[in-house]
């Protein structure tokens, strides 16, 4: 049963990741890229899907720490 919530808290987690909007750039993970908008505010839909990013990255690792527990 575990094996199968943490399957599903793995695709969660990849559709969340992968609709977060990213500005940087592949360019810019290597200091290319200015700065032009430094630090910015999430709002709206953009906060949620970040909160819930994290939410369930959190109980993807509970569930491996428990897996491997049990």
């Amino acid at each position: 049963m575990l094996s199968y919530i943490q399957i599903v808290l793995a695709i969660l987690l990849g559709i969340l990741i992968l609709i977060q909007h990213s500005e940087g750039s592949l360019g810019a993970a290597f200091g290319g890229g200015g700065m032009e908008g430094g630090a910015r505010t999430r709002r709206g839909p953009e906060l949620w899907i970040f909160r819930g990013t994290i939410i369930i990255a959190c109980l993807f690792v509970a569930s491996t720490i428990l897996n491997l527990l049990y």
